[in-house]
């Protein structure tokens, strides 16, 4: 193989036996360019052959300025290192954006080249580029030698020294290549210093700063293929801001040529970012080209200022979606609807125009008021929209808004900062209106929630955003409002309890509920339902009632009664006489019934005992026209009543349970037809 060379002739490269294993693949091969302009290049042409397998390498018979042109000029085809020695070395490494690998002559070098001149001659001198090192001068001194030594920074100062030890005497100088050429064509005799080994300790070098560059542009490849795969702009900047690198998505934000940008300063390029980037590490907001961004500073490899700088740019708008996103998954299992449209129970015409209205409803977003007595089902109806709506997959936050004292309803529904009141948790508090981001927040009893909450209440409706206790900066929330109320809100807003204009941005979309009494043939099936539920809370009546044809059955002795009744409670108040019914039908004893008895059985003692209010509606108009003395008679003898069933008739028991003698239990039952 013959070693290529630019700038001058070929010299055969020497035999070496090669490399049983490559260094790198021939196309992957570090170029490495050794450079010389004197007797140096003779030494690179004798080794060239030990590097065949190992580098692609280029012998230049240039120097100086034209080695730098010689560089440059070269293109994508660029050495991956140069090799160089004394002033031509130090002149490329300030000139070239390649490695420069200086070959530096080793001790024996020094001593080998100093017992040849003393040879040829009696005065000796020693040249070096740049100072004469100290251990050479140790060295002559502890072996007595008598040498002149000199040093020189340029090719011009190489020539002004060489002149000047002629003028002194010197008969041989000992010098890199440069200063031995111009020794010889001054007459004097030259000892090249340089020797095999230390150019071949330099190509070794140069061929470790190959690897670890190559390693290194590989990682800095992948660096920047991450880069600028990444969704948010990012720029690396040095300790005086200068752009070290920056993808192509901050790159056009700011309209600029990533490649071009590097190396150059930031802020000299995208003058607008002045005053609004972030001095600190931290985050800031600023407007580019009109667009906002949350811009987070941090250190580029460690935290000392003068390591550098990263800035990414985030979209504010993409934090938003994203936090939105992430409030709208926290919790969504706490705040779950359970209830679907198939669990309202009933068939009337009443009730199939709610049923209809609801699935109506579940398809837009506007705000819906549910007006009912207490006790209708406002929140299953509610539930029973959110399942069926494009939010079912998000939460439904249900809050009574009579049931908090006015400061902690605040405080629950907004959320707070910390440090916002005593007690306030560290790190704050989402409220109920942020939990339901993207979900239902469902208001019940809107009617109670206090005046100074209400126009706080109204802005969120309006603007869509909340404003926590103690910050001031609101959160954009989409939540979809539903809310309800037992109360009249027209009397409310005529009485001054109840903001007009609230009232209006809630009653957008409207559901009335029937009472319970407007729906009496709803009233069986209610109450066959409500009846195997509790008897699926009861092991001991489970059993007795397999299906809803046996609990019809034996509800239907109080068809007639229930009907006839008020129901003042409305659907909460017929769940509590089956509750009481399911409790005294556990109790019965099976083996006590008629042999040809299949199913439990409710007898009139029983229905008086649980629910004397439907077996004898009109007892309790009776009651209301009785004294205060009558009334307590009946009341207690109501109660006498209820634990004589509870105790199985044992007079005894209750008498003791009540603390009274049998002579009064007798007295107090009968004082009352």
């Amino acid at each position: 193989m013959d070693a290529r060379i630019i700038g001058g002739r070929s010299h055969p490269a020497a035999s070496r036996p090669a490399l049983s294993t490559p260094l790198f693949e021939p196309a992957q091969r570090p170029r490495i360019w050794a450079v010389s302009i004197s007797r140096l290049r003779d030494l690179f042409f004798d080794i060239a052959g030990e590097y065949v397998e190992r580098a692609d390498l280029r012998i230049v018979a240039h120097g100086f300025e034209d080695a730098v042109r010689e560089v440059d000029a070269a293109g994508a085809g660029r050495p991956d290192v140069v090799i160089a020695g004394g002033s031509n070395g130090a002149y490329l490494k300030t000139r070239v954006s390649v490695p420069v690998v200086l070959i530096g002559p080793t001790g024996f070098d020094v001593m080998h080249a100093l017992a040849r001149a003393r040879r040829d001659g009696a005065k000796v001198a020693l040249v070096t580029h740049g100072n004469t090192p100290d251990e050479v001068r140790r060295f002559a001194t502890s072996y007595a030698l008598d040498v002149t030594f000199a040093s020189y920074q340029s090719a011009q100062d190489a020539e002004s020294v060489v002149l000047d030890l002629r003028d002194r005497g010197i008969d041989v100088v000992v010098g890199p290549g440069l200063v031995t050429d111009l020794a010889a064509n001054a007459g004097m005799g030259a000892v090249f210093l340089y020797s095999r080994a230390s150019v071949r300790a330099a190509f070794d070098t140069a061929l470790e700063v190959a690897q670890a560059t190559r390693r290194e542009t590989i990682r800095r490849q992948r660096l920047d293929n991450l880069l600028q795969h990444l969704r948010d702009g990012v720029v690396a900047l040095d300790a005086q801001g200068r752009v070290e690198a920056m993808n192509q998505r901050l790159a056009g934000v700011l309209g600029l040529d990533a490649a071009n940008a590097v190396g150059r300063v930031l802020l000299e390029l995208a003058p607008d970012l002045a005053g609004s980037l972030p001095d600190a590490d931290g985050d800031t907001l600023c407007t580019v080209r009109g667009v906002s961004y949350v811009v987070h500073r941090g250190p580029l490899a460690s935290s000392s200022a003068a390591a550098g700088t990263v800035l990414t740019f985030q979209e504010s708008r993409a934090v938003e979606r994203l936090d939105r996103t992430l409030r709208s998954r926290q919790r969504v299992q706490q705040f779950s609807a359970r209830y679907r449209l198939d669990d309202i129970v009933g068939a009337s015409e009443s009730i199939e125009r709610v049923r209809a209205l609801v699935r109506r409803y579940a398809r837009s977003d506007a705000t819906v008021l549910i007006l009912g007595e207490s006790g209708t089902g406002k929140e299953m109806v509610a539930q029973s929209m959110h399942q069926l709506s494009a939010r079912r997959d998000f939460a439904f936050v249900a809050i009574n808004c009579g049931a908090f004292p006015e400061a902690l309803l605040e405080s629950e529904l907004f959320g707070y900062e910390e440090g916002a009141f005593t007690g306030a948790r560290k790190g704050g508090k989402a409220g109920l209106i942020e939990v339901a981001h993207r979900g239902t927040l469902f208001l019940d009893e809107i009617g109670e929630m206090p005046l100074s909450l209400q126009s706080r209440l109204l802005r969120v409706l309006q603007e869509r955003e909340v404003v926590r206790l103690g910050s001031t900066e609101p959160t954009r929330v989409d939540i979809r409002v539903v809310a309800a109320t037992h109360r009249a809100l027209t009397e409310g807003i005529e009485a001054g309890s109840f903001r007009a204009d609230l009232y209006y941005r809630l009653n957008i979309l409207s559901i009335a509920l029937p009472p319970l009494r407007e729906r009496p043939t709803d009233l069986l099936p209610l109450a066959v339902e409500l009846l195997l539920q509790a008897a699926a809370r009861e092991p001991r009546l489970a059993a007795r009632l397999p299906d809803a044809a046996a609990a019809e059955r034996l509800l239907a002795a109080l068809d007639e009664p229930f009907k006839r009744y008020a129901w003042p409670g409305n659907v909460r108040e017929l769940q509590n006489v089956i509750e009481r019914i399911a409790v005294e039908l556990a109790d019965v004893d099976v083996d006590a019934l008629p042999e040809d008895a299949t199913e439990p059985v409710l007898t009139r003692d029983m229905l008086r005992t649980v629910a004397p209010e439907i077996v004898e509606p009109h007892a309790r108009a009776k009651k209301s026209a009785l004294t205060l003395r009558e009334r307590s008679r009946h009341v207690e003898a109501d109660e006498i009543r209820t634990a004589l069933a509870a105790h199985d008739g044992d007079r005894d028991a209750v008498c003791e349970a009540l603390g009274i003698s049998k002579t009064t239990l007798w007295r107090k039952l009968n004082a009352t037809p």
